[in-house]
């Protein structure tokens, strides 16, 4: 049977890599005339880093949001959208994590749908994996990253529902940004913890994507050079903070290790179970990735041993497991590898592997998982 699938070419129309980002800002916001900044809380008041791209945007910077928590929570982005609306706002900037970019692409939906209370973004919601019905965002996004998760690339938006601590996915094919800037000098002021951790995000993205069941050729050049950059570079990030071609390195790496899912090829365990245990226990993503991915790689060794096989031969350590090739190499980057590491025990086990079933990824492992008690083998390898 011929191998078959589709790959989905996004709305975002460039990314500038390598040029500082106030320079590529006042190019790509040349035709907005209100500008509105979510930006990293710290970054706005412990460095220069926004006020050189208030600069650069001189009077079309009408205002700045700075307050958005980790994880995305509904009630800071509907703070956001409100200030957004008010003020007239007709292109959003971002620079920070994740979670800022994931809160202005669902600002995006906010303002399109007058959604003005947490609860109403329950109309935002997937129906049967898709978009809603629901107005288009004619307000866009321009994003610099601060960190290597990658969520930039996607045109999905992780928002936690805080009535039942669960984070759930908002999709539209226009909430993507429609340009990212990587400069990797803006990143330099990145806790070193928090880059590092992200950085095995994106690992997770090539990983899982490389070892799915539903891997294709065109997903494959993308994360496996990606994973070799990201290998590469995050070591040297670690030992000179610096080295900025080291950090572009990373960042092109991120940048590739999306690959997968643009060409539909879906995650797997390790990104199901991080997303819950985000939201249940507010433990960072890059840091779920670092504790949940070498544990699944080994509860699925038996199901892709040959796919693992690669992950091993990209990351310059040909015939050894790869299960314990990423472990070394997390240790090697001082990040925690263990649940009890973060604080989380066995008594929250049987929560975590129910809720973990509700999640997208998890039901499309490469091993099969039939249900919680699956997944809780995979946490016990993990505890």
């Amino acid at each position: 049977m011929l191998q078959s699938g589709r790959v989905a070419f996004s709305q975002m129309e460039q990314v500038l890599f390598g040029i500082p980002a106030a320079e590529a800002v006042g190019e790509l916001a040349q035709d907005a005339r209100r500008v509105f900044l979510m930006v990293s809380g710290t970054l706005n008041r412990q460095t220069d880093e926004v006020e050189k791209l208030r600069r650069a945007l001189g009077n079309r910077c009408v205002g700045t949001f700075d307050r958005m928590p980790p994880h995305t929570p509904r009630g800071a982005v509907i703070a956001a959208a409100e200030q957004a609306r008010e003020l007239g706002t007709d292109l959003i900037l971002t620079v920070g994590g994740g979670s800022i970019t994931d809160a202005a692409k669902a600002v995006q939906l906010c303002l399109a749908n007058d959604i003005r209370t947490p609860d109403a973004i329950d109309a935002l919601r997937p129906v049967g994996g898709n978009p809603p019905p629901c107005n288009a965002p004619t307000v866009r996004q321009i994003t610099v990253p601060t960190t290597l998760s990658a969520g930039e690339f996607s045109a999905i938006a992780g928002v936690t529902d805080e009535r039942h601590q669960v984070k759930e996915l908002i999709r539209h094919p226009r909430i993507i940004p429609r340009a990212v800037i990587l400069d990797p000098a803006v990143t330099v002021h990145t806790p070193e913890w928090l880059f590092l951790s992200t950085g095995i995000r994106a690992v997770d993205h090539c990983v899982e994507g490389i070892c799915s069941n539903e891997a294709n050729p065109y997903a494959d050049a993308q994360a496996l050079r990606g994973l070799s950059l990201l290998a590469s570079g995050l070591p040297r990030v670690k030992a000179d903070p610096s080295d900025l071609e080291a950090r572009l390195d990373c960042q092109m790496g991120s940048w590739l290790s999306m690959g997968p899912l643009a060409a539909g090829v879906p995650m797997g365990a390790s990104h199901g179970i991080g997303y819950v245990l985000g939201a249940l226990f507010d433990i960072p993503h890059g840091h779920t990735s670092c504790i949940m991915l070498p544990a699944v790689m080994r509860w699925n060794k038996q199901a892709n041993a040959a796919r693992q096989a690669l992950v091993s031969a990209a990351m310059d350590h040909p015939g050894q497991d790869a299960a314990d090739v990423l472990d070394a190499f997390i240790a090697g980057l001082g990040m925690p590898r263990s649940l009890s590491a973060v604080h989380v025990g066995r008594d929250a086990f049987d929560r975590m592997a129910e809720q973990a079933m509700g999640t997208p990824w998890v039901p499309r492992n490469p091993r099969r998982i039939d249900g919680p008690a699956q997944v809780r083998e995979i946490l016990d390898m993990a505890a």
